[in-house]
C-alpha cells in the first residue's frame, strides 16, 4: 500500500512537471544538468538531511521549477535560490508569487560566480542543492575553501561521486581527502535515474556534508602535498613525493617513516588525519 501510494504521487509530480514545460515551453537543457526530480520522497530525504530549522537561511541552488524551493520556505527564515538559467528563475518567481510565498529571493546568477558577500546571510547558512554533474568538483572547492562555509550541505551528486567522498581507506582519492579535510560526509539515499525526468544516464545519491571547524593548517601547501602525493596513482607515495619536492627517494622515505607509515604506502591509503600528520615532515 505504501508503494502504491509513492508511485501515485511519483505521477503526480511527474505529470505536473511535464505540464509546466509544455506550458511554459521549457526544453531541459542536458548541458546544464536539467534532470528535474520527480519522486516526492526523495524531495523529503534532502529536506531530512538539511536539518532545518526556522532561523536557517538556505542557499538553493539549482531550483528549477521551484517544488523543493517552496517546501524548504515552510520550514525555515528565508531561502536564496540561485538559477542560472533566466527562464526558469523568471517562471520561479511567477510561481512563488502565486503561491502566497514571500521569504524567497531568486538570484538568476550561475552559482559558481556567485559570492555570499553580496546578501544578507546570518553567521551561519546551509545549502541545499540538485548539482548538475559537471559542476560539482569545482563547486565543493569553492565553497568548502572560502571563509564564510555553510555549516551544513545537502546534495543530490551523481552516485559515483558520492561514492568517491564518502571513501576510507585503502580508497581515497584526491577529491575524498579534498571533501574530508572540511567536512563529514555521509551518504543518505541512493536515488536511481528513474527518478529524474528527463531520464539521466546514470543514478544519483544524496549526500550530506556537515562542515568541521576551521583546522589549523596551511592550506595552500597541505593540498600541494596531497596534489603531489596522488600524482601518479599506481606509484608509491615516496616516489610521487621525491618527484613532486625534488628530492631524493631515500629522503622521501625517511620522511615516509618518520611520520609513522610503511615506505611502501600509496596515495589512497592515507586518511585525512595521516595526510596532515605526514604534512608536519614536509612543510
Amino acid at each position: 500500500m505504501h508503494e502504491l501510494r509513492i508511485f501515485k504521487q511519483a505521477m503526480v509530480l511527474l505529470k505536473e512537471t511535464k505540464e509546466l514545460c509544455q506550458l511554459y515551453h521549457i526544453k531541459p537543457a542536458r548541458a546544464r544538468g536539467q534532470n528535474f526530480l520527480v519522486k516526492e520522497e526523495i524531495y523529503d530525504k534532502m529536506i531530512a538531511a538539511a536539518d532545518l530549522n526556522k532561523d536557517d537561511v538556505v542557499l538553493e541552488i539549482g531550483p528549477g521549477l521551484g517544488f523543493l524551493t517552496a517546501e524548504l520556505a515552510k520550514r525555515v527564515k528565508k531561502v536564496i535560490a540561485v538559477e542560472i538559467d533566466k527562464r526558469l528563475a523568471e517562471i520561479l518567481e511567477a510561481r512563488l508569487m502565486a503561491q502566497g510565498v514571500k521569504n524567497v529571493e531568486v538570484v538568476n546568477m550561475d552559482i559558481l560566480k556567485f559570492s555570499i558577500f553580496n546578501f544578507q546571510f546570518s553567521n551561519n547558512f546551509k545549502v541545499v542543492a540538485n548539482l548538475p554533474y559537471n559542476i560539482t568538483s569545482i563547486f565543493l572547492r569553492k565553497f568548502l575553501s572560502m571563509e564564510h562555509k555553510p555549516e551544513m550541505m545537502a546534495l543530490m551528486l551523481q552516485k559515483e561521486v558520492a561514492e568517491r567522498i564518502v571513501a576510507k581507506p585503502p580508497k581515497m582519492s584526491l577529491l575524498a581527502v579534498s571533501v574530508q579535510f572540511y567536512a563529514e560526509p555521509e551518504i543518505i539515499e541512493v536515488a536511481p535515474a528513474n527518478n529524474f525526468w528527463p531520464k539521466p544516464k546514470v543514478d544519483s545519491a544524496i549526500i550530506k556534508l556537515k562542515v568541521h571547524s576551521r583546522r589549523e593548517v596551511d592550506e595552500k601547501n597541505f593540498f600541494r602535498l596531497v596534489k603531489i602525493g596522488f600524482s601518479a596513482k599506481r606509484k608509491m607515495l615516496k616516489n610521487n613525493l621525491a618527484a613532486g619536492y625534488h628530492i631524493s627517494q631515500d629522503e622521501a622515505e625517511e620522511k615516509i617513516k618518520q611520520a609513522g607509515f610503511n615506505p611502501k604506502i600509496r596515495a589512497q591509503e592515507l586518511s585525512v588525519e595521516e595526510w596532515t600528520k605526514l604534512f608536519d615532515y614536509f612543510k
